[in-house]
């Protein structure tokens, strides 16, 4: 047998990773993170358990990872999703909903990753979240934004705060209430991306792209 080419080792290695990033996304979901163990995540990727640890330096960095790989996809299928749009305000209200969404929906995931953001290791450069940021800076370039090394930081803290405040245990905000507040400082109207059931929440309608660029 011949051996393999490099580029099919490369294949291997990422479907192998990317199995171990879904496995942890499921398993933190369904047991929360204290209760999965890198055994755990190794026995449902269907990996040796030396992989675990040849990929990620800790159970962390592997949590860290397989949740920016999740919001790279959610964000990707938001934004192109039919019919698709190459308005920037459309995307741009896309990615605030695909956000916001994922807070909602997968809470016990989501506020563990939040949690593990703000110990002392920190935010994790890895290329999951490379590729989730590729996305944020490209939307917000779309946008119109005149200096993206500025306004796409601006935007990723937005969208974490806005995530912090829908997961904050015993006084979480309304979803509806965050999303009229990103939207109004983005000048966007409440008809674009995915608006909740009911109608727009205080002045988002006729807002101005320029409002945001002054506060």
């Amino acid at each position: 047998m011949s051996p393999r080419s490099p580029s099919v080792n490369e294949e291997l290695r990422r479907r192998s990773r990317d199995r171990l990033l879904q496995a942890t996304v499921e398993l933190v979901d369904e047991r929360g993170y204290e209760a999965t163990t890198l055994g755990d995540i190794a026995d449902r990727a269907g990996s040796a358990r030396g992989l675990v640890s040849y990929y990620f330096p800790g159970k962390q960095q592997l949590l860290q990872s397989a949740v920016h790989r999740l919001m790279h996809h959610t964000l990707e299928a938001a934004l192109e999703r039919e019919p698709r749009s190459q308005d920037g305000r459309e995307r741009l209200a896309r990615a605030i909903d695909a956000v916001l969404g994922l807070a909602a929906d997968r809470p016990v995931l989501m506020r563990t990753h939040m949690s593990g953001v703000l110990q002392a290791q920190g935010f994790v450069q890895c290329p999951e979240q490379q590729r989730l940021a590729f996305l944020l800076r490209d939307t917000i370039k779309r946008y119109g934004s005149p200096d993206v090394d500025a306004d796409y930081p601006l935007l990723r803290a937005l969208l974490m705060g806005a995530v912090f405040a829908v997961l904050l245990p015993g006084a979480p905000m309304e979803r509806g209430r965050l999303r009229a507040e990103l939207f109004q400082r983005y000048g966007l109207e409440w008809e674009l991306g995915v608006p909740p059931s009911g109608k727009p929440l205080g002045g988002t309608r006729h807002g101005s792209r320029d409002q945001w660029r002054s506060k």
